[in-house]
């Protein structure tokens, strides 16, 4: 700026020196009569021109050089981190799975005959016992009365036999009967006998096929709609179901698991690298398809002892309670199981993981000259917004979270502690809630002071 102010007043003053030698005095007043330049005079002035003109452009490559000095050191990156440490993490499979029932019966008629009356309401919840459908039952109280006749015939052949056996047997000691009459009197009464149990085990199944006309529940449990109607004949090799009944508490939850991952899990359970969570136990979450997490825990009942040749997978089943019937079966959920447990472990948030062209897992580490490294990592699982770290970190290192906009390897930051967002709404939701709370309160409060 001291140099342009300089150049100028330069330029005035050589500019007025100038005119006065242009120009001679005249004889004539208010007449100026112009001096003729020598060719010493030209060359003179295109000299001081260029100086001028060099002096101009030296002061302007000054300015322009002081103000980019001014600018090109930018001030250190904005970044959130987070300081790593050892934790003990669960480890835990998240596995996809279907629900089904504990029990199902499929309701079938035991005898054949027109459905007359269809008893419960689909899609109630019936108790073992129940009569579900009425069979007409005229040809089977008419069976049963037909045994029963033939009972009571049996019964009074029985009764004849008797007496001819007590009357042979009276004789035969007197020879007033031969051996022979007395052996038979005695096998017409054994045959006798027969006849009236055959009798009896009539009657007993006549009654039984008419029990059977009022077809009822074999199980407890939620009954689903009705594949038959009034007016239907049916029969006892029905090849369709009259209903079905499904036991929906507790319920069943069937999942797969690699057979790698299993073998891979009782092997750091026998090294040591895994803890065991209880002797032959594990705990099990159920997950929604919606992402919701079912609030009652459950239970691993059993693994397959095969593996499936097709998927190479072992079938587990778990087992939840379902008090208010909210999960179905058929119904699809994730199952996460939590089969062990590790000590000193490393996780960081999901998206403070980095990838490059071929897919490795990079994390961006503040060193202790607050300049960045990028660093390649080795991941294990992924336990809900955060990565188990296997290999690559230790405790104490900080690692980016948030702002990878402006920043690369060996630039310097400027760090602050990460907060995440998802537990920093809830708090504050809790926070404002309670405000509410004190401020519905104190309301009452002062408009009683008031009265």
């Amino acid at each position: 700026m001291h140099t342009r102010m300089y150049v100028a007043a330069h330029s005035e003053a050589e500019l007025a020196c100038r005119l006065a030698e242009c120009f001679v005095p005249s004889p004539f007043p208010g007449i100026a009569i112009r001096r003729l330049p020598d060719m010493q005079d030209y060359f003179r002035s295109r000299f001081a021109l260029a100086s001028l003109m060099v002096l101009v452009v030296a002061g302007c490559r000054e300015d322009d050089n002081a103000a980019q000095g001014g600018q090109g050191q930018r001030p250190p990156s904005q970044v959130a981190v987070i300081t790593t440490k050892g934790e003990t993490i669960p480890f835990q499979s998240e596995l996809p799975g279907r629900v089904a029932p504990t029990r199902i019966a499929e309701v079938r008629p035991r005898v054949g005959g027109i459905i007359l009356e269809r008893v419960f309401e689909q899609g109630a919840t019936v108790a073992a016992g129940d009569p579900l459908f009425r069979i007409d039952p005229a040809t089977y109280e008419v069976a049963l009365e037909s045994a029963k006749a033939s009972l009571a015939r049996a019964e009074a052949t029985q009764l004849q036999a008797q007496q001819d056996q007590d009357r042979a047997s009276a004789l035969v000691g007197s020879n007033a009967v031969s051996r022979s009459a007395y052996d038979n009197a005695v096998a017409g009464l054994a045959q006798a006998k027969a006849d009236v149990a055959s009798a009896v085990a009539q009657v007993r199944q006549a009654q039984l096929n008419l029990d059977y006309t009022t077809v009822t529940a074999p199980i407890s449990g939620r009954i689903g709609r009705a594949q038959v109607t009034e007016g239907a004949l049916v029969s006892a090799n029905n090849a369709e179901e009259l209903a079905t009944i499904q036991q929906l508490d507790p319920v069943y939850a069937d999942f797969q698991q690699p057979v790698s991952q299993l073998i891979e899990l009782q092997e750091a359970l026998r090294d040591g690298s895994l803890q065991e969570v209880e002797p032959n136990a594990a705990r099990v979450v159920l997950v929604r398809d919606d992402g919701s997490v079912y609030k009652h825990a459950g239970k691993l009942l059993f693994s397959e002892t095969t593996v499936d040749p097709t998927s190479g997978q072992v079938l587990l089943r778990c087992e939840f309670p379902n008090p208010d019937l909210s999960l179905l079966p058929g119904m699809y959920v994730r199952v996460r199981i939590e089969q062990g447990i590790q000590g000193g472990a490393i996780a960081i948030p999901n998206q403070a993981i980095q990838r490059d062209a071929s897919g490795r897992s990079l994390v961006y580490v503040v060193g202790s000259d607050d300049k960045l490294a990028l660093r390649p990592v080795i991941t294990s699982r992924v336990i809900e917004d955060r990565t188990v770290i296997d290999q690559g970190l230790q405790p104490g290192e900080r690692v980016v979270v948030d702002g990878f906009q402006k920043i690369g390897p060996g630039a310097p930051v400027q760090t602050t502690e990460w907060v995440n967002p998802l537990t920093k709404d809830t708090a504050a939701a809790a926070e404002g809630s309670g405000d509410a709370g004190q401020a519905t309160k104190s309301a009452p409060a002062s408009a009683t002071s008031t009265d």
